[in-house]
């Protein structure tokens, strides 16, 4: 078996960058899309429910195939599975560019979430056996700047490229990034894997599979179709939810929750047997693993609540283009890129714990202030500077948390800890699509019927239309009111949603910081461990 160690003294730092460019495509394509939707839209008349299926199916299946994947990586080579994850997203953004129809585009979407499971729980892993002591600082110092820089440039890049280019460009710039990706990896990236023990779950993977798809999707959809009475109808390539009464949601949630205890309950039977298992459930007993774990799912469902609503009101509500918002969001990004050199000279001097305190005060600092100055008459480069302590929390926070997580796991079983953090991140940005979406529309909703009951002589079924536009667009609907007096009703509505959105996040920020107390100390993590591949 070829050291790590050796390998990484005679490829210095291009691993990293290889690695870097491969998850920075990854993170955009994340976010990309949402600004490519309207284009996509006119072009290839998507109905409200191919819409919904473009922006969820990549998440579904990303969620989905993480740990699996992550157990494939360490068993089978991480090298040669970042390696085909890069292909398969290669090929499936390919499918998607020149997609002539919602099914077309949906189902390249689906491979682009098989591609990305791939790739992302890789790269941490190969981060973790790759690097060790100050290298590896830096190393998870740049991944995490690049989990927050790159989510807060897509909106930009996409902006750029459906306004000059056309959406199907969203989706065409990742065939040359991902060449150069796959010549990086011929180059400069060694293999690594553990020792196989002969066998495989399969019944683990189905499980872990049918789990996540379930929790995931009634997460992330619960808002569209209602938690418990049907708001919507559930309608994928023209298969209908057959139930009237009770929407998919209560029933995916029930499956998810049968189907992860099951797994749980498998996976302990197979490891008191001797038999493979998918998640080796030691990885809990290792306090850093299992504090960091927690502590990155609770950060998780707050940590993006801002690039959820900002875009929408920046667009909506102040008239910007999608560039415009790109722009003013960029400063996220900047800050999140700037954490990533200020994180290896601060961790000289203090712990990676107190790197991801410091980080998290800056994140519900950043919200907080960029929610309290909101207003309907703002100039967008307001929030510049709280956006930019909200990158620089990020990028602490999230470069940190992956450290402390990783600080105890054994090189060997770096892709099935990679999978594992991941999904735990993964489920928590899905719950907080779910809490900070409710909020949002129910915000929308109310301040509207507040707003409204002041303009002179609307009579109250108007008022009811138009809250209830608001909720069901999520604000979007505002620049099609032609009334000035409801228009600027709707703007001051969105302007308070969005504020309450900014609060909700930075208490649940809070109690991430909260989290972090379980946290092991310094002096009770273990040293770097022998990095064999």
């Amino acid at each position: 078996m070829v050291s790590v160690k050796t390998s990484v003294v005679t490829r210095g730092w291009m691993p990293l960058v290889v690695i870097g460019v491969g998850m920075s495509m990854i993170i955009v394509d994340a976010t990309i899309v949402n600004v490519a939707v309207p284009s996509i839209v006119g072009d290839l008349r998507l109905t409200a429910t191919d819409v919904e299926w473009v922006n969820s199916i990549y998440s579904l299946m990303f969620a989905a195939l993480l740990i699996p994947l992550g157990r494939t990586g360490d068993l089978y080579g991480r090298r040669r599975l970042f390696a085909s994850g890069i292909t398969v997203f290669i090929l499936a953004s390919v499918l998607a560019a020149a997609a002539g129809s919602g099914p077309a585009l949906i189902g390249a979407r689906v491979v682009q979430g098989v591609g990305a499971a791939m790739v992302v729980p890789m790269s941490l892993a190969m981060l973790n056996a790759l690097y060790t002591e100050r290298r590896r600082v830096i190393a998870f110092a740049v991944w995490g700047s690049i989990i927050g820089g790159m989510a807060a440039a897509g909106p930009l890049l996409g902006g750029w490229l459906v306004t000059g280019h056309g959406w199907r460009w969203a989706f065409w710039v990742n065939v040359p990034v991902g060449m150069l990706v796959l010549l990086g990896v011929a180059l400069w990236l060694p293999e690594s894997r553990q020792a196989r023990s002969g066998g495989y779950d399969l019944a683990g993977v189905v499980l872990a599979v049918v789990g996540m798809t379930s929790l995931v999707f009634g997460l992330i959809e619960g808002q569209k179709y209602g938690w418990f009475t049907p708001t919507a109808p559930a309608v994928l390539f023209g298969w209908r939810w057959p139930s009237g009464a009770v929407s998919p949601i209560p029933v995916a949630l029930l499956v998810a929750v049968v189907a992860l205890a099951a797994l749980v309950v498998l996976q302990g039977a197979r490891a008191r047997a001797g038999r493979p298992v998918l998640i080796e459930l030691s990885l809990f007993a290792l306090p850093s693993f299992r504090y960091g774990g927690m502590a990155a799912a609770v950060v998780s469902v707050g940590e993006f609540g801002m690039l959820l609503v900002l875009p929408l009101f920046l667009q909506s509500a102040l008239g910007y283009s999608a560039f415009e918002a790109g722009l003013v969001i960029a400063s996220l990004a900047t800050g999140s890129f700037l954490a990533g050199g200020l994180v290896p000279p601060l961790s000289r001097r203090i712990s990676a714990r107190s790197i991801v305190r410091i980080g998290l005060v800056l994140e519900v600092t950043g919200v907080l202030g960029t929610g309290l100055s909101l207003s309907p008459s703002m100039s967008g480069w307001r929030i510049v500077p709280w956006l930019l302590a909200y990158g620089l929390g990020i990028g602490f926070a999230s470069a940190q948390l992956a450290s402390v997580l990783m600080a105890d796991v054994p090189a060997v079983q770096s892709g099935q800890a990679s999978g594992l953090q991941s999904t735990m991140r993964q489920v928590g940005a899905a719950l907080g699509i779910a809490i900070l979406g409710a909020v949002l529309v129910g915000g929308l909703g109310s301040f509207t019927e507040e707003e409204t009951a002041r303009v002179p002589g609307l009579p109250p079924r108007a008022r009811v239309a138009v809250a209830e536009a608001m909720r069901e667009s999520g604000g979007t609907v505002i620049p099609s009111l032609r009334d000035a007096r409801v228009h600027a009703a709707a703007v001051s509505a969105s302007a308070g949603a969005t504020r309450r959105v900014a609060i909700v996040t930075a208490l649940i920020l809070l109690a991430g910081l909260g989290a972090t107390t379980l946290l092991p100390r310094p002096a009770d993590t273990g040293g770097d461990h022998e990095r064999e591949g």
